[in-house]
């Protein structure tokens, strides 16, 4: 776990009527440092404490696929001082895991959703193949690990839905965040798996990572040449689309849960912030509470779908 105080900035005086905040502001992100999760969170969290007048700490809780942080957020006290940021696996870990420590809808206040990111699904650069089919042939018969960022994260799902698809025997390895991940996938120690350009972006400019093909409906925006899985054929599960975002535990008094939702809001506004994602290839897609809300129960409902139709859990 690694905490970080975000300067304060000067408050914005639209948000100077109350006595809240009074105190630092926690956000616990729910997987390690270093990866896209954690990068996104830093990114809103240093002009919301601007508009707050708090510093905002940034809290790695990580462990069990997110469920350790998303757990610890939805038990803290509903004050506003607690926020969760997090990603698609806050409804994904639970089904796939079959664990509940939380409900993802019941338990949780949507606040805001940051935006979108497709994911591309990339190689060892070593690996003598620049196209899927390529991959694809020279993988079969072959005994090789993918890796995920979490199990029962999209990674996870994707490149085993690939390897059932394409009768691979490609073995998952799980890891406890992209970093770690990334990190083995330079060493060579695992053949393939699904990244965020927020994390490898600059590896697979550099080709030490050669990206095939994507997940979602579009493309990554500084990968053009490289398909989608739905444009290669592959099932429209492989377009199923994700969220990243931030979340209050639920029964946040309506005055604060206002002042964050404003805040948050007004930053996902800021041209500097949406730069700074589109020069991560993340497509921002803000939406306000009521709607990032039915858009989490909706992609509940996809992922619970997807994983009784792979069969896809881990004990």
């Amino acid at each position: 776990m690694r905490r970080r105080l975000l300067p304060v900035l000067l408050a914005a005086p639209a948000f100077a009527q109350t006595a809240w905040p009074d105190r630092p502001i926690r956000f616990i992100v729910p997987l390690p440092p270093g990866g896209a999760t954690d990068i996104w969170a830093r990114l809103v969290a240093e002009p919301m404490a601007g508009m707050l007048g708090q510093p905002i700490v940034i809290e790695n809780r990580s462990g069990a696929g997110g469920m350790v942080g998303t757990e610890a957020a939805a038990r803290a006290a509903p004050d506003g001082n607690t926020l969760l940021f997090t990603i698609t696996t806050h409804v994904q870990s639970p089904v796939v895991l079959r664990r509940w420590p939380y409900q993802p809808l019941a338990d949780f206040a949507p606040i805001g959703r940051m935006g979108l990111s497709p994911l591309p699904f990339v190689i060892q650069r070593d690996i003598p193949a620049n196209t899927l089919p390529e991959f694809v042939a020279w993988a079969r018969g072959r005994r090789l690990d993918y890796g995920s960022y979490s199990a029962g994260s999209t990674g996870h799902a994707m490149t085993q839905l690939l390897s059932d698809a394409e009768g691979l025997a490609m073995n998952h390895v799980a890891y406890r965040g992209e970093a770690p991940l990334l990190t083995d996938m330079l060493g060579g120690r695992v053949a393939c798996a699904i990244h965020s350009m927020t994390a490898a972006g600059d590896y697979v400019r550099s080709g030490r990572l050669k990206p095939l093909a994507c997940t979602s409906r579009v493309r990554v925006p500084s990968l053009p040449t490289v398909p989608t899985f739905l444009e290669l054929g592959y099932p429209p599960a492989f377009g199923l689309s994700g969220f990243i975002g931030l979340l209050a535990p639920a029964r946040v008094p309506g005055a604060v849960f206002s002042r964050i939702s404003e805040a948050f809001r007004a930053t996902m506004e800021r041209p500097d912030v949406l730069e700074r994602l589109v020069g991560m290839d993340v497509i921002p897609a803000y939406l306000g509470p009521e709607a990032f809300a039915e858009d989490i129960a909706k992609v509940w409902a996809d992922w619970q779908g997807l994983a009784t139709a792979m069969g896809l859990t881990v004990d």
